[in-house]
């Protein structure tokens, strides 16, 4: 297998990967990895041959990954993975691919798969802006969900969100015509935003209507995050777009 850190044992994470943007290379994401447990160092020492994908630069062949034809769900940022493993457990017809920076994160989530036993699921722990523009073939994907992204609520951090035009551009390209994308904030802010970029994005129509939302859809679970946010008094917002 190839080992996610860079020696046998060890806990400190890769260096965050970079893209390149114009004439600057800036990270897509910034990384806050937390404390990384024994138990999720050798959930990558003994799952990560069965769940994860290397990030290798070239296009998947997911059918092959898998083992058999099916439409594929692609979970952007799956934090601990709460959300994807409910997915996986509900969802047998459909393959599921997760992506996440944070180590602990992944590491938490692969233990969680093995103890569940599913196999229709692989998991990137890599850089999803990477991952989309060269493992994944357009057209590909017949869901893509965005939950709770980082809001970066501060007005100078706004730009280091991850709903941007040239992202939303991204994901459009990798669904499927009558394919679904869903993403989920409990900032208001961020949600207008999200209306702003995914309303005006080519080939994405909102299910509900310009700067329109839905209620939570039985397939995503009520996350921590989404419980803490309504503790501190946030709304939660559902935003559904469907490829064209």
């Amino acid at each position: 297998m190839t080992d996610p850190f860079s020696s046998p044992g060890a806990k400190t994470p890769p260096k965050p990967f970079t893209v390149t943007e114009g004439r600057r290379e800036v990270r897509s994401f910034v990384l806050r990895q937390g404390r990384f447990t024994e138990a999720q160092q050798r959930a990558f020492d003994t799952q990560w041959p069965r769940y994860g994908l290397d990030y290798t630069g070239q296009l998947r062949d997911f059918d092959a990954v898998f083992g058999r034809q099916a439409p594929r769900v692609l979970e952007i940022g799956f934090g601990n993975g709460e959300a994807l493993r409910y997915a996986v457990a509900n969802d047998a017809g459909r393959d599921y691919i997760g992506i996440e920076v944070h180590a602990p994160g992944v590491g938490r989530l692969l233990n969680a798969l093995a103890e569940d036993g599913s196999d229709h699921v692989r998991l990137y722990h890599h850089d999803a802006v990477e991952v989309l523009r060269n493992e994944v073939a357009d057209g590909a994907l017949d869901e893509v969900r965005i939950y709770f992204p980082d809001p970066w609520h501060k007005k100078r951090h706004n730009k280091r969100r991850l709903i941007q035009p040239e992202f939303a551009a991204l994901l459009a390209a990798k669904l499927r015509n009558g394919g679904r994308l869903h993403a989920a904030t409990d900032w208001r802010d961020y949600a207008e935003q999200m209306w702003d970029v995914l309303d005006a994005t080519p080939g994405l129509r909102n299910r509900a209507g310009p700067r329109g939302h839905v209620p939570r859809p039985d397939w995503r679970p009520q996350t921590h995050f989404e419980t803490r946010g309504q503790k501190l008094g946030h709304g939660v917002w559902d935003l559904l777009y469907d490829k064209q």
